[in-house]
């Protein structure tokens, strides 16, 4: 079906305002969720033919991530939308002030590969939710993932609502000449500024989750056994590729040797091997070898073996790694970890902070001021103390990106008023106004204006 005639379908739908109808939305969101549970089969058996991911990982990772996203919505819903009062300064009392939440219109979303369902259909949810209409465009990377949600999407909602485009970069170029009421693009910075100029064109705003050199600070107060373990889960996780996995480590040098141990031991611990369920493939063969080419020899700590036509790199650490190393240069997004030491920690934070804003940023600390300095200083997307990735599990914060890797935010709430906008209404009585702002104008008037609004 063309595009252009499924967003005009889309356009008519809409100006009916029938998603308007918060029920409507709810009744939509409780078709998705069965219609996702129904297929769930079909879901795993194409994400692990396009980058072999597990069952436990796909649901972890990504349906069970969007049917939480649906049930936030079906709890929380009601209350999201109906107007939320705000105080009422003085020179407009009497009256009463209130913000409408109304849908933007129309949506496109853009997906990305690396979490295909998640990234595709979470902020879908979001945009249905808050009564608009929705195009997905999945990357076509993992192609299979994209016919599947094509599939489930089309064969069970109507065009004029919700609509799976499929295609590569020549498709992506021909809807993003069309003019949408809210586009959201996950992926990467040099692709992002092209979705960001297309819409300019329309002054359409936009969502841009991004990407960026997350680092992970160990300093000399933490219980850097957890540290290596929990930083081993989130960056090997689905592979390395992942948006907010640490893309590098800055360890206090009194403590570098026994926290590369402790990398070395939990990554054979967790046994991550080419046939491994629990450790994804690289995606294709291009990613493969610019991930291939990263790895140098002589700084291999641990780790660095690989096999093209599988498709497999061995987790690998690398240490004795300088800022002006090639992999310093640019998002990692695969299994490989730079080690860098430091001799103070407000040197570290100076390091991080003289350099791009990252999407997500990690501190293992047993120290208040650290804590204190980290959160004040360094600017970031979203992170955690002592932990990785896992504050994009809450709903009630924000996910988005700042600077470089990105603009925008969504989860829970943030994720209704990304995809709303907030009409300011204020409502006045008939009585009660002084005649101060009608002409004709004196030194009297003037002097009580300043003092009702200085």
């Amino acid at each position: 079906m063309n595009i252009h005639h499924i967003l005009h379908q889309q356009k008519v739908f809409f100006a009916t305002h029938k998603t308007k109808n918060v029920s409507y939305r709810i009744q939509q969101l409780e078709k998705l969720k069965s219609v996702l549970q129904e297929h769930e089969e079909m879901l795993y058996e194409a994400i692990h033919q396009d980058f072999g991911k597990s069952r436990f990982d796909t649901f972890t990772t990504e349906i069970s991530l969007v049917l939480n996203d649906i049930e936030y919505f079906f709890k929380n819903l009601k209350r999201l939308s109906k107007p939320r009062k705000v105080a009422t300064n003085l020179a407009n009392i009497p009256g009463r002030s209130r913000i409408y939440f109304e849908p933007l219109g129309n949506v496109l979303v853009i997906g990305a590969w690396n979490y295909p369902y998640q990234l595709s259909l979470s902020p879908m949810v979001a945009a249905i939710a808050a009564g608009n209409t929705c195009i997905i465009k999945p990357s076509e990377v993992a192609a299979n993932t994209m016919v599947a949600m094509a599939k489930i999407i089309n064969e069970n909602f109507d065009p004029e609502l919700l609509h799976v485009a499929q295609g590569g970069v020549e498709e992506t170029t021909e809807i993003l000449q069309l003019k949408f009421d809210k586009i959201f693009f996950t992926g990467s910075t040099r692709v992002g500024k092209i979705v960001y100029e297309a819409a300019a064109k329309h002054l359409t705003p936009i969502v841009l989750e991004l990407g960026g050199k997350s680092p992970a600070i160990v300093t000399e107060s933490a219980d850097f056994q957890i540290a290596a373990k929990r930083i081993v889960w989130g960056k090997f996780l689905n592979g390395g590729q992942t948006c907010v996995a640490p893309d590098y480590v800055l360890v206090n040098e009194k403590i570098k040797d026994k926290f590369l141990e402790y990398l070395r031991s939990y990554i054979q611990q967790f046994n991550y091997q080419p046939d491994s369920e629990h450790y994804t493939r690289i995606i294709n063969e291009k990613n493969f070898d610019r991930l291939v080419q990263l790895i140098d020899p002589e700084k291999i700590y641990t780790g660095g073996n690989h096999d093209r036509s599988r498709l497999f790199i061995e987790p690998t650490i690398l240490h004795n790694i300088s800022w002006d190393d090639k992999m310093m240069e640019e998002e990692i997004f695969g299994p490989i970890l730079p080690v860098l030491t430091y001799p103070y920690f407000r040197e570290a934070l100076t390091e991080i902070q003289s350099r791009e804003k990252p999407l997500a940023a990690y501190l293992f600390t047993n120290k208040e001021d650290e804590k204190k300095l980290f959160t004040s200083l360094v600017s970031f997307g979203g992170g955690c103390i002592n932990d990785v990735i896992m504050h994009l599990s809450n709903p009630h914060l924000p996910f988005g990106g700042v600077g470089n890797s990105g603009m925008g935010h969504y989860h829970g709430r943030f994720s209704f008023e990304t995809f709303s906008h907030q009409k300011a209404v204020l409502h006045r009585k008939w009585w009660g106004e002084p005649n101060l702002k009608y002409p004709p104008y004196s030194e009297n008037k003037l002097k009580w204006i300043k003092r009702l609004l200085g």
